[in-house]
C-alpha cells in the first residue's frame, strides 16, 4: 500500500514532464498555436501551481515568436497587394486578437525564480480588423456575384452559395447577401421527379403505391437535393427516378401434410419387488419397494403446413433530363412467405414428443389475400429501395 502511494506523485511528476516537454517540442517545431494551447489549458486549471511555472515561460516564448512571424507574412501578403490574400490576412489578425484575449484573464502571470511578470507584448489590431474585414466582404461578394451571374453548372451556383455563406457569417447584413444566399440556393438543387410504375399485369395495393412513393420516409432530401412524387408545374427537373415492378408472383395456397407415427415407452403403474422366494423386498424403514412398469404406447401425429409466398421484381432507373440519357440502373426484388403450421394426434398422446405439443394447440388459419401478400412483400421492398437511395446520391 506504501508503495502505490509513494507511486502516485511520481506518476503525476512524469505526466507534467512529459507534457512540458511536448509543448517545447511543439516551439521547436514552430507550431506555436498548439504549444500555446497547451500552456493556457494548464495555467488556466491553476496558474499558482508550482508545477506550471514551465508553462509560463513557454507561453511567453509560443506568444512572442507567433506575433512575429504572423505580423512578417502580414506585411509580405500587403506588400505584394493580391485581393486574394484578404481572407489570410484577416484570419490572421483575428486569430492574433484571439490569443491575446485567451491571455489577458490570466494576467498577471509571475515567474518565481525571475521574481518578474511574464511579458506579452499585446497589440491593437481593432482597426486592421475592420478595414480587412471590408476589404474581403467586398473580394467576396463580388466575386460570389460574378459566379452567380456567369454559372454554367450546379456546382458553380453552390460554389457562389458557399461564398455567401462565408461571408454572411463574417459580416452578417453586408449588402444583400441574404438575398444573393436564397438566389444561389434554388438555384443550386438538384430536383428529381419521381415516379413508379407497374409492368406486372397485377394489381398493386393504393397503400403499398403511395408508402413507395412517401419518400419523407426515406429522409433523402438535402441541402442540394429534393425529390417531388408529384411534379410541381414551375420547375425545371434535372433526373428522373422511376421504379418499375415488372414481375409480381404469388403462388397457389398449399396445405401440406406430413404423417408421423410414433412409439415410446412409458411407466404404466408399478409393482412391489420380491426375491426369489417370493417374498416382498423392503427397504431399510419396512416398506415394500416399488418398481415401475412401462408399457409401450403408439400414437399418430398428422402435421399441417399453409403456405403461399409472393415475389416481387423491377429495377430502379436514373435518368439525366437533361441528355436524355440513363445513369444507371438497379435491380430491385423482395419476397414473401406466408407459413402456418399446426398438428393434429390420433392414438395414445404420450407417445408424442413433446417438440410437437405446442403445434397441437393451434388451428388452421385463413390464407391471405393476393393483395395483402404484395404488401407485406412490398415491406420489404421499400427497405431495399431505401438502400439503393441511399447508395445513388447526386453530385
Amino acid at each position: 500500500m506504501k508503495r502505490i502511494i509513494l507511486c502516485i506523485p511520481v506518476l503525476i511528476l512524469f505526466i507534467a514532464c512529459n507534457g512540458v516537454k511536448k509543448t517545447q517540442q511543439a516551439i521547436n517545431a514552430g507550431d506555436y498555436t498548439n504549444a500555446m494551447n497547451e500552456a493556457l489549458q494548464n495555467l488556466s486549471d491553476n496558474k499558482e501551481k508550482k508545477g506550471h511555472q514551465p508553462y509560463i515561460l513557454l507561453l511567453e516564448e509560443a506568444f512572442k515568436k507567433n506575433a512575429e512571424r504572423e505580423l512578417d507574412h502580414i506585411a509580405f501578403l500587403e506588400k505584394d497587394g493580391n485581393e486574394a490574400s484578404y481572407e489570410t490576412i484577416y484570419k490572421s489578425y483575428v486569430n492574433l486578437q484571439n490569443i491575446q484575449e485567451r491571455i489577458r484573464p490570466l494576467l498577471p502571470l509571475r515567474i518565481i525564480e525571475e521574481q518578474r511578470d511574464a511579458e506579452f507584448s499585446f497589440g491593437d489590431y481593432d482597426n486592421a480588423i475592420i478595414d480587412y474585414k471590408d476589404d474581403l466582404s467586398e473580394y467576396l461578394y463580388d466575386n460570389a456575384e460574378g459566379l452567380l451571374a456567369n454559372a454554367i453548372r450546379k456546382e458553380d451556383y453552390r460554389k457562389a452559395y458557399d461564398d455567401f455563406v462565408y461571408l454572411n457569417k463574417i459580416n452578417p447584413g453586408f449588402e444583400d447577401t441574404r438575398k444573393k444566399i436564397e438566389e444561389a440556393h434554388i438555384k443550386g438543387i438538384d430536383y428529381i421527379e419521381v415516379k413508379v410504375m407497374n409492368n406486372s399485369n397485377q394489381i398493386i395495393p393504393e397503400q403499398l403505391s403511395q408508402e413507395l412513393l412517401n419518400f419523407n420516409t426515406y429522409g433523402l432530401d438535402d441541402l442540394w437535393t429534393k425529390y417531388h412524387t408529384n411534379s410541381v408545374k414551375d420547375i425545371t427537373y434535372d433526373y428522373l427516378l422511376q421504379v418499375s415492378l415488372n414481375q409480381i408472383d404469388i403462388s397457389p395456397e398449399q396445405l401440406r401434410e406430413k404423417e408421423i407415427i410414433k412409439e415410446k415407452q412409458v411407466i404404466d403403474g408399478y409393482k412391489f419387488a420380491v426375491d426369489e422366494a417370493g417374498e416382498f423386498v423392503k427397504d431399510s424403514l419396512g416398506n415394500k419397494i416399488k418398481i415401475d412398469k412401462f408399457k409401450t404406447v403408439r400414437g399418430k401425429l398428422r402435421r399441417f403446413t399453409q403456405f403461399k409466398s409472393a415475389r416481387v421484381a423491377g429495377d430502379v432507373v436514373y435518368s439525366d433530363f437533361r441528355t436524355d440519357q440513363q445513369i444507371n440502373s438497379y435491380p430491385l426484388a423482395s419476397e414473401f412467405i406466408f407459413e402456418h403450421e399446426y398438428a393434429r394426434t390420433s392414438g395414445d398422446r404420450r407417445a408424442i414428443d413433446y417438440e410437437f405439443m405446442p403445434l397441437l394447440d393451434r388451428v388452421s388459419v385463413p390464407f391471405p389475400t393476393n393483395e395483402q401478400m404484395v404488401y407485406d412483400a412490398g415491406e420489404d421492398l421499400k427497405a431495399r429501395l431505401k438502400d439503393i437511395l441511399l447508395n445513388h446520391r447526386f453530385k
